[in-house]
Order: structure tokens, then sequence, then C-alpha cells
């Protein structure tokens, strides 16, 4: 292990390190916005749009982010659609988290009491004050491990964006391996930059978790 040959990557490392976390944060907050929409879609079984969401979410899930990174970047030019690499990313991420998000989300919805939907209904309340003010609140407690678990997973998901040439940790090690052959070097580096995304998150959402759980959350 030659640690001058790992100092001298740590410029090419910072910048991947800080996009990774761009793209992961980006992508997440997109796929949260798209679960919260399809989750209240089927739970409230919307017209139509139930049907549109449930088929979005089988597709989404039962299918790897490589392949729908392939076909955005590769395969939408084809039909008139060219989007940079970066774009496609964020959307392969956003797709394929909305659907793992809506999962998460409607599991909390459905531990709401059936008591609390019907009386909130009888008293003239709408779907969207049902929403607002009964299932979100309630239903995200409830999913909040479920969640946090989905938000580890898409973060080292991005890993897969070396496949579209976007220049985050992963690539940027295989790039530098493929110009220097320091293999041990690079991986160790890349292993640790992970390790200092992953670690301190994945602490602070069992935090979280728990706090939840027990009703301590914000004492």
């Amino acid at each position: 292990m030659d640690w001058s040959v790992i100092q001298s990557s740590l410029p090419q490392f910072a910048a991947a390190f800080w996009l990774t976390l761009w793209l992961s944060a980006v992508g997440i907050a997109g796929a949260l916005v798209v679960g919260i929409a399809a989750s209240l879609t089927q739970f409230f079984r919307l017209p139509g749009l139930h049907q549109l969401a449930t088929g979005y979410i089988d597709v989404a899930r039962n299918t790897p982010l490589l392949v729908q990174l392939f076909f955005i970047y590769y395969g939408l030019p084809g039909l008139g659609i060219k989007l940079s690499a970066t774009a496609s990313g964020l959307i392969g991420l956003v797709f394929l988290g909305g659907s793992y998000m809506a999962e998460a989300f409607t599991s909390g919805y459905n531990a709401i009491g059936r008591g609390q939907l019907e009386s909130g209904a009888a008293l003239g309340l709408t779907n969207g004050q049902l929403a607002r003010y009964v299932v979100i609140p309630q239903g995200l407690a409830a999913a909040v491990p479920a969640l946090a678990a989905n938000v580890i997973f898409l973060i080292k998901e991005t890993s897969i964006f070396t496949v579209i040439a976007i220049p985050e940790l992963t690539n940027t090690a295989l790039d530098l391996i493929g110009l220097y052959y320091r293999s041990s070097e690079y991986l160790f580096t890349l292993v640790v930059a992970y390790a200092i995304i992953l670690i301190p998150l994945s602490w602070g959402l069992t935090t979280l978790e728990r706090r939840v759980r027990y009703g301590t959350f914000g004492h």
C-alpha cells in the first residue's frame, strides 16, 4: 500500500465524493416526492391514477437500475429524447427510488386505524385533508425504518452510474485503476469514502428510528 498514491488521488476523490453526495441528495428528495404521490394515489384508490401508480411501482421494482439507465441514456435518443449523463442518472434514481419509497409509505399508511379515516370522512374531510392531517403524519412515523433502509440503498445504487460515465466515486476509482494500475490504493480510498458517507448516516437514521418508535423525537 503506497500512501503517496492515495494522497495524490485525493483531489479526484474529493470531487467525486461531493458529486456522489449531490446526486444522492437530489435523487432521494425526488424519490420521496414520487413515493408520497404514488402511495397516496394507491391508498385512496383514485380512479385511473391508482392503476397507473401500481403499474409504475411494479415496473420500477422489478427491473434493475442498470437496465433503466441503459434505456434512459442509450435508448431514449432513438426516440428523439437525448439527456445528459447526470440527468439520466437522476431520473433513473428517482424512478427506482420512488417505487421503493411508495411501498414504504404505503406500509406506514396501512398501520393507521381505519376508525380514524372513517371519523375524518364523517366530519367531511376531503381526501386531501385526510392525507395532510391524518395519513401522512402518522404514516410517515410508521414508515421511518423502511424509509431509512431505502435511503442507504439509493446512495449505494449511485455506484451503478459508472456505466454512463458519471464521475462519481466508483467511476473515479475505476478510471484511476485503469490509468495507473494501483488497485489496492484506489479501492481502499473508495471504501473509505463510502464509509464516511454511510456509517454516520446509518447511525443518524438508527437514532431517528428509535426516537420515533419510542415517541422521543424532538426531545
